[in-house]
């Protein structure tokens, strides 16, 4: 029911009808229709009573030359019998011949206006004649300037007639043969009423008729306007599919819009290429973009592609490719894991996670720690493949030239990433004609810190203890093993900072287990200053990540003040 109504009426937005297009041309059909219809069928109507009228007249004018005539010979039987009341009911069985309407009437009036006799076809003859007093006058007036006759209307009893009246000497009255005007125009009258009811009748069956064609002509018009309602609904555009529509303006109208949208989607994929998804999204709804921010609890990826300086002196213009190769497949995996990216500086890359909170399904740190083994599997895809064509090229006796062995070196990319988190400044900067999506904060470079010191523990990932306790806490099954390395004071900060190394659960065997326990053990005793008990447990565990430690140990003291906190003197 609701779609018929809809169909019929339009459907509602806001609270306001959207009347259809066919409804209105159908409408404005019937009116016109009727009008039309109605006009010729009156003017008709009009055209026809004035020749009925006409021809009316002349029947009269017989029908009294007739009975003027039978009144004199009836004079004259009068003269010779003296029976007048004789003469008179002959006279009007006479009369009674030519009335064949019910208030046709013939009518007798005596100069001195008294009645002579009136004549009914329904015998209701009667004396009595209401006759207006200056219709009379009219009649003696013409009389005097010798009209003794002519056409006539009069109002006899309340009842406008018309009609002929001659002045009959023999008898010294006004003889008057008349219809009465409704009775005489009530055929045309049913006529036309019957006409008019078929024209209303037909008027129906041709405007559902015209709402069928009209619906069909104009179908794809209905598919160009439900199509933008739904885009308006859903807050996406799309293309209107016209496959099958004729060539007319609706289809041109539907071709154009699918262009616009077309321009549109290509400039909008254009946009969120330069742009991130969650300030697209704001933008899209909103309609602006506008120069603000607020502070959010995010999460802070930091990735960067150690030996860059080589590479890019290997490489030269290369790099751009083997960059684009690089960030390919890293920035999909970042944005798979809801991840935005905050900025891409040459080899740095720098991602925020938290700041779509719709539709997010997964912890924010946890996303990121996803991402940044995802980012390492993609160096570890590209390494393994260049070893592959290497091993082929060994294969079949083909060594490469010094040359060669720089540049295989220099596409064999390794990167860093650096994880952290907190309370982050995140929004747009600039100005209102240039402006940028950004994320500032101690956390962020806190991030870009740690990232740094997956090349002193050369360990893929390091994060912050933030990381750590957001996603022990809020993620169950997590399958990750948070592996204290150290506690550190970077560059520029005045107090320690505990770092950890998340290793997959799954890479833990008995051997990888104890060797990371001994290291703990190692690192107990590296805190409370025993470093030779920790210098000889780091040798012993074979882990790369404790030759940072034994180089320490092994050339350094112990502070007198110590802390347990390692200070860097580089970024």
């Amino acid at each position: 029911m609701s779609s018929f109504v809809e169909s019929v009426l339009g459907r509602k937005i806001n609270n306001t009808r959207i009347r259809p297009i066919v409804l209105k041309i159908i409408i404005v059909f019937i009116v016109f229709m009727l009008l039309s219809n109605f006009s010729t069928n009156y003017i008709n109507l009009i055209s026809n009573r004035s020749r009925e009228i006409k021809l009316m007249k002349e029947l009269l004018i017989k029908d009294l030359k007739n009975f003027y005539n039978y009144l004199n010979s009836q004079y004259e039987i009068y003269q010779y019998n003296g029976d007048l009341n004789k003469s008179t009911e002959n006279i009007k069985d006479r009369g009674k011949l030519d009335l064949t309407k019910n208030k046709s009437i013939y009518l007798a009036v005596k100069e001195d206006k008294s009645p002579f006799f009136i004549i009914r076809p329904d015998n209701k003859s009667t004396d009595k004649i209401d006759l207006e007093n200056k219709l009379f006058d009219s009649l003696q007036n013409s009389k005097n300037k010798g009209i003794t006759e002519d056409f006539i209307s009069f109002k006899l009893n309340g009842e406008n007639y018309f009609g002929v009246y001659k002045y009959n000497t023999s008898w010294k009255s006004y003889i008057i043969r008349a219809e009465e005007y409704n009775e005489f125009y009530s055929e045309s009258t049913k006529i036309f009423i019957r006409l008019s009811i078929t024209i209303i009748i037909l008027t129906f069956l041709s405007a559902v008729l015209g709402v069928i064609i009209i619906n069909f002509i104009l179908r794809f018009l209905r598919v160009v306007t439900e199509s933008i309602l739904d885009m308006l609904n859903s807050q996406k555009l799309d293309l209107i599919e016209m496959k099958g529509a004729s060539n007319d303006d609706i289809t041109f109208l539907g071709t154009a819009f699918n262009s616009l949208s077309s321009n549109i989607n290509n400039l909008m994929g254009i946009f969120l290429k330069f742009v991130n998804k969650d300030t697209a999204l704001k933008a899209y709804s909103e309609k602006v973009i506008r120069l603000e921010g607020s502070r959010k609890d995010l999460t802070i990826l930091f990735s960067d592609i150690k030996s860059f300086t080589f590479m890019t002196e290997t490489l030269g213009i290369d790099i751009i490719r083997l960059l684009n190769i690089h960030y390919e497949r890293s920035i999909h995996h970042i944005l798979a894991n809801d991840g935005v990216i905050g900025s891409i500086i040459g080899d740095a890359l720098l991602a925020v996670y938290g700041t779509m909170e719709e539709g997010r399904k997964l912890n924010k740190s946890y996303q990121a720690l996803l991402s940044a083994y995802e980012i390492q599997s993609v160096t570890e895809s590209l390494r393994r493949k260049m070893h592959e064509k290497r091993m082929e090229l060994e294969n079949k006796g083909v060594k490469l030239t010094e040359e060669e062995e720089r540049f295989f070196k220099a596409i064999l990319i390794e990167v860093g990433v650096g994880i952290d988190g907190g309370d982050v400044f995140y929004g747009n900067i600039g100005s209102t004609s240039r402006m940028t999506n950004t994320v500032i904060g101690d956390n962020v470079n806190s991030a870009s810190r740690l990232e740094g010191l997956t090349r002193v523990y050369k360990l893929p990932v390091i994060c912050s203890e933030y990381v750590k306790k957001d996603i022990e806490r809020n993620v169950k099954n997590h399958n990750y093993e948070f592996i204290e390395i150290d506690t550190v004071q970077v560059k520029g900060k005045t107090e320690g900072k505990k770092i950890y190394f998340p290793l997959d659960k799954n890479l833990m065997n008995d051997e990888v287990k104890a060797k990371y326990n001994l290291f703990s053990e190692a690192l107990t005793d590296y805190y409370n200053g025993n470093w030779e008990s920790a210098g000889n447990k780091f040798k012993e565990t074979g882990l790369f990540v404790a030759d940072v430690f034994i180089d320490r140990v092994s050339n350094y003291k112990c502070p007198e003040d110590w802390r347990g906190v390692w200070a860097m003197t580089s970024k």
